[in-house]
């Protein structure tokens, strides 16, 4: 069996009447990439800082690698790596000197050729921190996440700001985590960062975890198809049965559906009866983004 490295049980979060977190449960496995996805206020943050021991809850319980975390006890902090979103580092040292110096503060430092490897940042070990860029600058984050060598490892929106060269780049890093061993919690804006990366993904909105499980099943709970093409001659009639379901906007034909194969096979069977193209035709299966809109977009639109 694989151990279980965060059980959150009916966690709750309340600021007066306020309620940031509203009683969630769920398990993060050891050696795992869990994402944490949200809009702003959503309660990621507010749960994140809970499980890493910098807030304390207002009930529920919490396990992070055997422990509690609101104990604020040493032995878990060595075995967790927290990565924010900005890290204050002298910039005026080389690559190899922060790290030395951040291994100091560790019983058991990983060693620092193995944490440079594992980031990249073979090439930058003699550079001052202020000469790197952006995304080399990230990579020193993670570096300084890892030189503890922690079993677990808090990575927040990893990616804002990079370019898309830099972004798989880090991608690349992060699921170089995994074949280390690590477990990893994940917080990004980027849906395709989340489906990328993750094994498992929670949807987090007003407080409560609305959708969770792989972004397969997650995608899979929708179903939907989008059928989208243009007609040349708009003095054809659509079939009635395609027409019923169909949204038009002049040109363009969009539809949703859960068969598109029938209605493939309906569209191109009156397409060539009637000697028409259809221009522009597209298929496209339900994304995590479209459903995090959809979830996000029916709660917001309910309060």
């Amino acid at each position: 069996m694989v151990d279980s490295a965060i059980v959150v049980k009916d966690l709750k979060k309340s600021y007066g009447d306020f309620l940031a977190v509203n009683e969630i449960s769920f398990e993060v496995l050891s050696g795992e990439i869990f994402a944490l996805l949200g809009a702003n206020g959503a309660g990621k943050t507010t749960t994140l800082e809970i499980l890493e021991g910098h807030r304390n809850r207002t009930s529920g319980d919490v396990t992070v690698l055997g422990y509690d975390p609101g104990k604020k006890e040493q032995n878990m902090s060595m075995r967790v790596g927290i990565v924010l979103q900005e890290t204050g580092i002298e910039p005026y040292l080389k690559v190899e000197e922060v790290l030395k110096q951040f291994s100091g503060f560790y019983n058991n430092p990983r060693n620092i050729t193995e944490v440079i490897e594992a980031t990249g940042l073979k090439d930058q070990i003699k550079t001052p921190v202020r000469k790197l860029s952006g995304g080399q600058r990230r990579r020193v984050d993670v570096a300084l996440g890892l030189i503890g060598d922690p079993d677990l490892i808090f990575l927040d929106e990893p990616t804002t700001g990079f370019d898309p060269s830099a972004r798989r780049d880090a991608w690349s890093m992060i699921s170089n985590l995994k074949s280390l061993g690590k477990t990893v919690i994940l917080t990004t804006h980027y849906m395709d960062e989340a489906e990328y990366l993750s094994d498992r993904i929670a949807l987090m909105v007003h407080g409560k975890i609305e959708r969770m499980g792989t972004t397969r099943e997650l995608i899979n709970s929708e179903s939907n198809t989008t059928i989208e093409f243009s007609l040349s001659d708009t003095n054809k009639l659509l079939p009635e049965a395609i027409t019923r379901i169909a949204e038009i906007n002049g040109n363009l034909v969009s539809i949703i559906t859960n068969s598109p194969t029938g209605i493939l096979g309906e569209l191109t069977h009156w397409a060539i009866e009637n000697s028409l193209e259809l221009d522009d035709l597209s298929v496209r299966r339900s994304s995590l983004e479209d459903l995090f809109l959809k979830v996000v977009g029916s709660e917001d639109s309910a309060t």
